[in-house]
């Protein structure tokens, strides 16, 4: 993608949808980081089904660490990687009530600390919770990054560099989630949906055909 084509691409995607938030519903910061926790390799239409559930009876450190490995475990079940997430949830419960006092901590670092927590996830809570300008590069941005040309790169943090680089400030703190529901819902992985896109004029993706 052209230098030139970067500010009209961004644009065009606020113009559609000025103020983008996350589909990962929640009320709380703490709410959130659990949400994102969950939300490895499964759909954020899946950790919601599960969270509507499990938040209004727990959605503090203590109340997640009151239920027990196996009460935690049966209300997030249905989410793929279930056993591994809930122990990671339940030792990030432990380190905030421990080291936090119960409060979700607004470093990079003391997020990368607690387990189960990357720097993805951390992304994201920066970025939702605290509106900082990160790039949480999930398989839907690596995707656009490459495909359109605007952060062409091999690795998530190769394309998160590129981004924070290539996008100008002014689009910076939106950007993770235009490029997120454009990926989700328009530059698909296996059939990009090329003729209904809103940017495709500044993309450097040439599809075989325009047409479904």
């Amino acid at each position: 993608m052209k230098t030139q084509h970067i500010e009209p691409f961004f644009a065009t995607l606020k113009a559609a949808n000025p103020q983008p938030n996350t589909e990962l519903e929640y009320t709380s910061v703490f709410e959130l980081l659990a949400a994102v926790l969950l939300s490895a390799q499964a759909t954020d239409v899946g950790v919601n089904k599960a969270t509507r559930k499990l938040f209004p009876v727990a959605n503090t450190p203590q109340q997640i660490l009151d239920l027990g490995l196996e009460g935690l475990e049966r209300y997030i079940q249905t989410i793929g990687l279930y056993h591994s997430k809930a122990k990671h949830l339940m030792q990030t419960c432990r380190i905030l009530v421990a080291q936090h006092n119960s409060v979700v901590p607004r470093t990079r670092e003391a997020l990368e600390a607690l387990p189960g927590v990357g720097r993805k996830t951390a992304n994201v809570v920066l970025n939702v919770a605290f509106g900082e300008p990160t790039m949480a590069v999930d398989t839907h941005i690596f995707r656009v990054g490459n495909r359109t040309g605007l952060a062409p790169g091999k690795t998530p943090l190769a394309v998160e560099m590129q981004l924070m680089k290539r996008i100008p400030p002014a689009y910076l703190v939106d950007a993770h989630h235009w490029l997120i529901l454009h990926g989700r819902y328009v530059c698909q992985a296996r059939k990009p949906l090329c003729w209904q896109c809103a940017v495709s004029a500044y993309c450097d993706f040439q599809p075989k055909t325009l047409k479904p």
